[in-house]
């Protein structure tokens, strides 16, 4: 059995220090938000709890789906590496960015410049989509990340991705492996207008005709499931919470899940268990188990 664990938007605390430069761009929005709101809801001390929780199950390798920092500035971007080599290693811990990772255009570089090991293929390349073999997984990282006019966190599948995916799922399909898509926004419709993937339509229709076995995000900072059709049977699109949510504060409080996987090609088994705080109560606890194919 492979063990996966999928985490997302941990949103790190506290901001550091902030030139006022800075703020003249949608950081300044960003910041007056994290003031009024956000610092109460992304706790470092949350987050602390769900790591070492994590740690202890000792998964065989962890996925991070975006959000690392805040506000994209020059110096959230090195705590952030320290703190994923508190996961792991580059080879065991895989990322892709999210929205507030390319905050501004100013910040276009900095996830590839700071991250760019937990981002990479095994050819050890840059570019999205990227895939890395783990066991009997293909983790395959896509890129919705793109800075955004104030008031908004749309993502998008910028620079062909969608074109070089498709021959992608194929290929993998044919080698045998268990494809596991990694992404920030959600491929799934009904999201809000100014949160949504720009390009969650087609994506949904290549995964109708070539399939995947399942597909993890973050960005809505919540526990969701929601089934896709794929060409063989339905596909799982799975959400979780912020990883220093806290409770109480309007959004599922902080949790990630765990993928057990195994099984051969044409007959993988996954069971998801989904870990998080309660919202009146400071531990970890595994609040279900639910089997998702096999």
């Amino acid at each position: 059995m492979f063990v996966l664990a999928h985490l997302s938007d941990p949103h790190l605390a506290p901001l550091p220090k902030i030139r006022p430069f800075e703020l003249a761009s949608k950081r300044g929005l960003g910041f007056l938000n994290w003031l009024r709101r956000r610092r109460s809801v992304h706790r470092a001390e949350v987050l602390a709890t769900l790591v070492a929780d994590l740690k202890a199950r000792a998964p065989d390798h962890v996925a991070v789906v975006g959000d690392l920092v805040n506000l994209s500035l020059s110096t959230e971007f090195a705590p952030a590496r320290t703190w994923l080599e508190k996961l792991g290693g580059p080879a065991d811990v895989t990322l892709v960015p999210g929205n507030h990772d390319a905050y501004v255009r100013a910040a276009a570089d900095l996830a590839q410049r700071h991250w760019g090991e937990f981002m990479a293929g095994d050819d050890g390349g840059g570019g999205f989509p990227f895939v890395r073999r783990r066991g009997p997984l293909a983790l395959i990282g896509l890129s919705t990340a793109l800075p955004t006019l104030p008031l908004a966190a749309t993502g998008r599948l910028h620079s062909d991705q969608l074109a070089r995916l498709d021959p992608l799922l194929s290929e993998l399909e044919r080698e045998g492996l268990c494809r596991v898509l990694l992404i920030h926004h959600p491929p799934i419709a009904g999201v809000n207008h100014f949160r949504r993937l720009v390009d969650a339509a087609p994506l949904r229709e290549l995964l109708r005709r070539r399939g995947a076995e399942l597909v993890l995000h973050g960005h809505l900072h919540r526990d969701s499931l929601v089934w896709l059709p794929g060409p063989h049977s339905r596909i799982p699109v799975i959400g979780v919470p912020s990883a220093s949510g806290a409770p109480g504060r309007g959004d599922d409080p902080a949790g990630y899940n765990l993928y057990e996987i195994d099984g051969a090609p044409g007959a993988w088994r996954c069971t998801m268990a989904v870990r998080g705080l309660h919202d009146d109560g400071p531990g970890i606890d595994e609040l279900r188990r639910q089997p998702l194919f096999g």
